[in-house]
């Protein structure tokens, strides 16, 4: 299990992780964001704009730390991977505040919202531009391009920094943990596509929402990619021993867990089990699933 690192933390500090990007970390650690959220803003510090990725939950102080962190430039868009509420809240206000348009992934308000172990949804979240696969926002010497990469949610992107080849990664890929993929809106297929994707991109490092940065990030991925294949092949052990609800994979396939994760672990099972379902491997009665 992945402990966080004992404080003090950086909270709200600008610090540079390279020439074009500084860090500036929120204030909501948690077992599901580790040390907090990581609001980037890119941009030359000396030159006269920038743009901030993932602004963050709106804490007044995490928001007048962005502004400190842009130190005068102009902010020529907000930027946000996805709209979870530890990433997407803080930019409304920070619009306002500085006249910046909000730009990046597509408003999503579930319609049904049960009980869940992520950051719930963003309902606030209002875009001016959405931003498709491809598109992408440019100032004094910094080119950000959308790469969409659907699967945590299905609204998810990731901003290529082209005069870098860094890569901004939000919760798809993170620099800690795995990441949580919840159905409905959460789809296994799709985020092990999405992995296949950047593993075929040449990026050569990661920063991403929560965790340090990634400076092997192509070895990461591929791991990833087995995890989960194992992840499956655990699955479908387990069926073929006996068929059982959701909550009757945790205890072989998480010793150890902290408790406060188990609801986490029971939706990342069941978006296997649902992607499972999907390729026709096994099906559901009620709520125990077996083997087709």
């Amino acid at each position: 299990m992945v402990t966080i690192p004992p404080q003090p933390w950086p909270t709200g500090l600008a610090e540079a992780v390279e020439p074009l990007v500084l860090r500036v970390l929120a204030p909501n650690p948690s077992p599901y964001t580790f040390t907090g959220t990581q609001t980037y803003v890119v941009g030359d510090p000396r030159g006269p704009d920038c743009a901030v990725i993932d602004p963050g939950p709106n804490e007044p102080e995490h928001i007048a730390a962005i502004i400190a962190a842009a130190a005068g430039r102009t902010i020529l868009a907000i930027m946000c991977t996805h709209t979870h509420r530890d990433h997407s809240p803080a930019a409304a206000p920070l619009a306002e505040l500085t006249g910046a348009p909000i730009v990046g992934c597509a408003p999503l308000v579930l319609q049904v919202d049960g009980p869940r172990s992520d950051e719930a949804f963003d309902p606030t979240y209002a875009p001016d531009r959405v931003l498709v696969d491809g598109e992408g926002m440019r100032g004094t010497g910094w080119t950000l391009t959308a790469v969409a990469t659907p699967g945590h949610t299905s609204n998810h992107l990731c901003f290529a920094l082209e005069e870098s080849g860094a890569l901004f990664t939000g919760d798809h890929v993170m620099g800690w943990s795995t990441s949580v993929v919840i159905p409905p809106d959460g789809d296994m297929g799709d985020y092990m596509a999405s992995l296949e994707k950047l593993m075929a991109r040449d990026d050569v490092r990661y920063h991403s929402a929560h965790g340090a940065a990634i400076e092997k990030p192509r070895q990461l991925v591929r791991g990833m990619i087995g995890h989960r294949r194992q992840r499956e092949a655990q699955i479908l052990r387990l069926l073929g021993e006996t068929a059982r609800p959701v909550s009757g994979f945790i205890p072989d396939m998480y010793k150890g867990l902290d408790p406060r994760l188990i609801p986490a672990a029971e939706m990342s099972v069941t978006a296997h089990l649902i992607d499972l379902e999907k390729r026709g491997a096994v099906r559901r009665d009620g709520e125990v699933w077996r083997v087709v």
